[in-house]
């Protein structure tokens, strides 16, 4: 079945949201260790580290707040989702690490916020 032209905005929106975030995170001294991470659970946009932490990062892109914030639409569901896939990711290492949640909104002006320990 063919993808709308809607899906397919959402679509090209989001990657380039994520890139936008990437490059973002790098600036802020993270390391990149995943994008879209992918286990049977789900996946992550981004999985990076910095210090201590293991950061599991979802990115929301918007080209307007009609709809609220994006860290708005991190439902309590994608919350859930996202400590199956870190749990998944913990347990292949077979080490103690230390895990964070966060959210980085970007706007369609380019502007960027990273909401540390999201939830």
């Amino acid at each position: 079945m063919p993808h709308s032209p809607q899906d397919v905005h959402k679509k090209v929106l989001g990657k380039k949201g994520e890139t936008l975030a990437e490059k973002y995170l790098k600036k802020q001294g993270y390391k990149i260790l995943f994008k879209n991470y992918k286990t049977p659970l789900g996946e992550a946009d981004i999985v990076a580290e910095k210090e201590e932490y293991v950061v599991f990062v979802e990115v929301k892109t918007r080209t307007g707040d009609g709809y609220g914030t994006p860290a708005e639409s991190v439902t309590k569901a994608k919350q859930a989702r996202y400590k199956k896939i870190a749990a998944y990711y913990v347990s292949a290492l077979k080490e103690d690490v230390c895990v964070r949640f966060d959210v980085v909104e970007v706007f369609a002006d380019g502007k960027i916020e990273h909401l540390e320990n999201a939830f």
